[in-house]
């Protein structure tokens, strides 16, 4: 048996039997063929960061941090060709040397590119997608054993990119298609960002909040249940910026005012460990679920809550299991609400009350994140639920990349 492995924020923990760290395709197909002759499960683990049981199994963990690094890029067609391993830290240093960035990050860059784009990882920016939606094409290995391009790596136009029904099942997959040994990427020329984190009371940013979302290229906000301020991010490019912010307001204070390359200015470091459960809502400028929210926390929980309520937004993207896809909302952007508690507190009660208002405002959750909902309440919210299960099946007949939280998570009997 292996060491037992812990998630990051230390609720998942299991104990695999091997630990598998391949340093190229070929000696990943061998694992691969030789785990499915054994009768084994094979899980990739990415950086751990999810948290969720997604990457728990007693078979085969396997990583991928042998095979990391940028393998081509080409800054004039927009594209980079990286493998499954590479940190997002080192990707957008990497990416830098070429000219070129990726088109957004999320709060932080602890995760593999494979398993934030796995998982459907975002930043913030109502016209800006999730990592998912800058995946263009790849390579797998299927639970056969056997390399299977997808996208534009088989020939597909990035056009017609909306119509490849195995990248939009590759985009958001949990690992469960195959185990991506490339990935190729859109990106974007290399640029800066201005950061500006100003702490101001949660009136302004209610009376404000449709602006702010309009006029910066990225807004978020804190909200802070025990002192009922907040913590308003913007991040512009220089020279590109709205002229509100709250100067001048009750309580304001500038936090942070920093300008550099998108890869070091977007992430957030993350000192203390937390607990998340995040969902993703119909876009709604006058944020009535997350007022929703603050009257629930202030009533019932203000006392345990020491940590705060992040909200966000996303564009919409083609992926079949994105919680952003478009179909399902007619192409509208999403808002997200996370709720944050320190690892070290108690978080259930708190995210079970919560949850359910999440489900009011026609919520789907964050696949890497705490939340509740299993196969038959998940299919209704993902109008090409069948059509990704189908292409799952036919990629993994034997149910190679599956374990027990994957299987109640699908509604599928083991």
């Amino acid at each position: 048996m292996a060491e037992r492995v812990t998630n990051w924020s230390g609720s998942v923990s299991f104990t695999p039997e091997t630990i598998a760290a391949p340093k190229h395709t070929g000696q990943l197909i061998t694992l691969l063929k030789r785990a499915g002759r054994d009768g084994a499960t094979v899980r990739p683990m990415g950086s751990g960061h999810s948290s969720t049981p997604i990457f728990s199994t007693s078979d085969v963990l396997l990583s991928l941090d042998n095979m990391s690094g940028v393998l081509e890029v080409e800054p004039d067609a927009g594209w980079a060709k990286v493998l499954p391993g590479t940190g997002l830290r080192d990707l957008g240093e990497q990416l830098a040397e070429h000219g070129v960035a990726m088109e957004n990050l999320g709060d932080v860059d602890y995760q593999a590119i494979a398993g934030a784009i796995s998982t459907a990882t975002h930043g913030s920016g109502i016209t800006l997608g999730n990592l998912s939606s800058t995946l263009i094409g790849g390579v797998l290995i299927n639970g056969l054993g056997e390399e299977v391009p997808f996208g534009v790596d088989a020939g597909v136009s990035p056009a017609e990119s909306v119509s490849d029904d195995l990248l939009r099942a590759a985009q958001v997959s949990f690992g469960t298609l195959g185990v991506l040994t490339s990935l190729t990427l859109r990106v974007e020329p290399a640029h800066h960002l201005h950061r500006l984190n100003w702490i101001t009371h949660i009136d302004w940013v209610l009376e404000n909040y449709a602006e702010l979302v309009e006029t910066n290229r990225s807004m978020d906000f804190y909200w802070y249940p025990r002192s009922d301020l907040a913590q308003v991010r913007t991040l512009n490019k220089p020279g590109d910026e709205p002229a509100l912010t709250p100067e001048g307001e009750p309580y304001t204070e500038l936090k942070k005012d920093v300008t550099g390359p998108n890869y070091e200015v977007i992430p957030n470091d993350r000192m203390l460990h937390f607990e998340e459960m995040e969902y993703m809502l119909p876009f709604d400028q006058d944020l009535a679920a997350f007022r929703r929210v603050r009257e629930r926390v202030k009533a019932k929980h203000r006392a345990e809550v020491g940590w705060r309520v992040l909200v966000r937004t996303i564009a919409a993207d083609h992926a079949m299991l994105s919680n952003t896809e478009a179909e399902y909302r007619q192409g509208s952007p999403s808002m997200t609400i996370a709720l944050l508690q320190n690892n070290t507190l108690p978080f259930k009660r708190y995210f079970d009350d919560i949850e359910p208002i999440f489900w009011q405002f026609d919520g789907r959750p964050h696949w890497g994140k705490k939340h509740t909902l299993k196969g038959a309440e998940l299919a209704p919210l993902y109008p090409q639920w069948d059509a990704f299960h189908g292409i799952r099946r036919s990629m993994d007949p034997d149910g190679l990349f599956m374990n027990d939280y994957l299987h109640e998570l699908f509604g599928e009997e083991k």
